[in-house]
């Protein structure tokens, strides 16, 4: 469903109603709250580059991947339930995962 908002609303194009994309925005903030995300920072077999890699979540990673790679200014990938985020943008990340009621908790030095 293609819908046209006026041009005093700030969204220009949209494909949801209005309703439907606040509604999504809740359903992801319920799922993940309360859950508990590990955090660490790893460089080994990547030729020296760091990676942030996130752990221990149940939702849907591709999407909180690329929430993740848009925060971050990123790449990243997801191999076995584990999100890969080029970098090491741990506290970043943190803060923002702490904001939708995720507990954080660092693995590693």
């Amino acid at each position: 469903m293609k819908k046209k908002i006026n041009k005093n609303s700030g969204l220009v194009y949209s494909t949801h109603p209005t309703d439907e994309i606040h509604e999504e925005q809740e359903t992801v903030q319920q799922s993940l709250k309360g859950q508990t995300a590990y955090l660490a920072c790893d460089r080994k077999g990547r030729r020296g580059k760091s990676v942030t890699l996130i752990s221990g979540l149940n939702f849907n990673l591709v999407a909180l991947k690329k929430d993740l790679q848009r925060l971050c200014g990123s790449g990243g990938s997801v191999k076995k339930d584990i999100i890969e985020i080029q970098g090491d943008h741990r506290s970043r990340i943190a803060e923002w995962l702490e904001k939708k009621g995720v507990r954080v908790k660092y693995k590693g030095g």
